[in-house]
């Protein structure tokens, strides 16, 4: 959770100060990842690193738990670590954003921060909003510094928008090529299906349609948001949130889903071409609405949004009760190798690393393995052999196991109506589990797969039971910040 600032703290009202006082002492309150001081938080939105400062900005309603009319939160660190809670960045003050500052990105050319957002309007009348009635326009802000807005416009307003799509298109991402500016926006064609729009400029200020990016066909879902592009040096990489999909045995079972496809651009045509099938970037319970961006040491990094929306009763999160909902996962070093998108989590946590415990178990029926932390704590699990199923039972009653080359995550009454997601793994070497006080997240393969999902135990047990005949060589930190 991020640190506020005094000159942040000063501008709070009481019953704002009350809260976040609540808040701090709220046990499922996250140590280490980023969620809202008070109220909702959703899309990672405006990732950059500018002189030598991450700027993470976010959907943010700060007086709702629930959600609501959202703005634009804003995270600082120097070191992807410990972050500072700043000001709200953007604010629905204005004609073309009055219904909320919906989701974009940054850009930096020449000492300057160039963002891109979703201003969305709904107009008053009998209207569906999927039809008609919706204003979804893209602005254009200059900061100098991440803090302060210099330039505020729209670029490109709703009535300018090519033919053939409902009100929804949004979510823009821009990036830079050979010299020229690329915006990529996410939209819901009239036939029902998910398209991606590609703009260009050569100034960031003035932008020309260029066609479809990539359209999808009809079992791709209705509706593609967030989309992300970037280039590897193996294969273009192309990230978008579908919804509408279909579930699989094992995939794309979330009410929304996150997903890319790796492939190649023919930039005459201005076309994405897929050679890769679609695949979901995260399997676990909580995970929408991803953003990527590239710091000044070249590294792709990705930040998530550890929620979903329209999950109804299915399942839900206590801590709404308590003034606060969702958090971003854990940011990850993205890259692609030997034609495998590969999720890491970043290295700067490893400094949270203390008390390292290390064992060669060779189990026969089951090991209680002494863990006095269960809320803060990592473990690399490496799976030398599995005779039979290997089950892991932690943060009280969440259950990783893996039988007959399927890697299943369960999760008991603590998590709140999360059931069990699995995954078809042919050959499991590596376990990688990262936990914070209400959250875990499972990398698989050394970032192969990934599960992220929030849990919410009510009191805590001092062993993790393994069970199953099995070799293992396993590793186990708490984290402290």
């Amino acid at each position: 959770m991020s640190e506020l600032t005094n000159e942040y703290w000063k501008q709070l009202t009481e019953t704002q100060k009350e809260l976040k006082l609540k808040i701090k002492n709220d046990p499922w309150r996250l140590a280490f990842h980023q969620m809202p001081e008070t109220g909702w938080m959703n899309d990672p939105n405006g990732a950059v690193q500018f002189k030598g400062v991450y700027h993470l900005y976010h959907q943010y309603v700060p007086d709702d738990a629930t959600g609501g009319l959202v703005h634009w939160g804003h995270k600082t660190s120097t070191d992807m670590v410990h972050f500072k809670e700043e000001k709200i960045f953007l604010s629905p003050d204005k004609p073309f954003n009055k219904d909320g500052v919906y989701s974009g990105s940054a850009l930096v050319k020449d000492d300057e921060i160039h963002f891109f957002y979703t201003g969305n309007v709904k107009n008053p009348g009998d209207h569906d909003y999927t039809y008609s009635g919706r204003e979804q326009n893209t602005v254009h802000i200059v900061s100098k510094d991440g803090f302060s807005i210099e330039y505020e416009e729209v670029v490109i307003a709703h009535e300018d928008y090519p033919e053939g799509f409902t009100d929804h298109i949004r979510d823009p991402k821009v990036f830079e090529k050979n010299g020229s500016y690329y915006m990529v926006l996410g939209s819901r064609a009239l036939n029902h299906r998910g398209k991606i729009l590609l703009y260009t400029s050569s100034d960031l200020f003035e932008w020309e349609y260029k066609g479809v990016f990539l359209e999808g066909e009809k079992e791709m879902g209705y509706m593609w948001e967030c989309p992300d592009y970037f280039e590897t040096a193996e294969k273009d990489v192309l990230i978008f949130s579908p919804q509408g999909l279909k579930p699989t045995s094992y995939e794309f079972e979330n009410i929304h889903n996150a997903g890319y496809y790796l492939g190649e651009v023919d930039w005459e045509s201005a076309r994405f071409r897929p050679q890769s099938v679609f695949k979901e970037l995260d399997r676990g319970f909580d995970f929408y609405a991803p953003q990527t961006f590239e710091d000044e040491s070249g590294r792709r990094i990705l930040w998530g949004w550890m929620g979903l929306g329209d999950t109804g009763p299915e399942y839900t999160n206590p801590t709404t009760a308590r003034g606060w909902q969702h958090a971003m996962t854990l940011p990850r070093e993205l890259t692609v190798e030997k034609g495998e998108l590969k999720q890491r989590p970043l290295k700067e946590y490893q400094s949270l690393r203390t008390n390292k415990i290390e064992k060669s178990l060779n189990i026969e029926t089951s090991f209680e393995f002494n863990a006095e932390n269960q809320e803060t704590f990592e473990m690399l699990i490496n799976v030398k052999e599995v005779k039979e199923k290997v089950s892991i039972h932690l943060k009280e009653d969440t259950i990783l196991s893996y039988d007959n080359q399927i890697f299943t995550l369960a999760h008991g009454p603590s998590g709140y109506g999360r059931s069990e997601r699995q995954i078809e793994v042919d050959g499991l070497d590596l376990i990688h589990v990262i936990a914070d006080t209400s959250s875990i997240e499972i990398f698989l393969n050394d970032g192969e797969y990934v599960m992220s999902s929030r849990v919410y135990p009510k009191k805590e047990k001092e062993t993790i039971l393994i069970e199953g005949t099995s070799r293992l060589d396993i590793i186990k930190w708490d984290l402290i910040i």
